[in-house]
């Protein structure tokens, strides 16, 4: 690789939305602020909400199936 044109690779301060502050690597070099972290995440916080995508299923094609069908 070439020298020299490779931007630095700093350590910078994250904040996020929730309070949570940890340091990463990044090359932006200012401190960023986020509005998720892993702690306030659904996901990882168990908290997430499970969509009734079947009855969404079920209503698109009683609409729409019709069209699919082969002649």
């Amino acid at each position: 690789m070439k020298e020299g044109i490779h931007p630095n690779y700093e350590v910078v301060a994250v904040t996020c939305s929730c309070g949570n502050k940890f340091e990463t690597r990044s090359t932006l070099g200012n401190v960023l602020s986020i509005d998720v972290c892993n702690l306030c995440h659904p996901f990882y916080t168990g908290k997430q909400k499970v969509l009734d995508t079947g009855g969404r299923v079920q209503k698109f094609a009683d609409r729409f199936g019709m069209f699919g069908t082969k002649k």
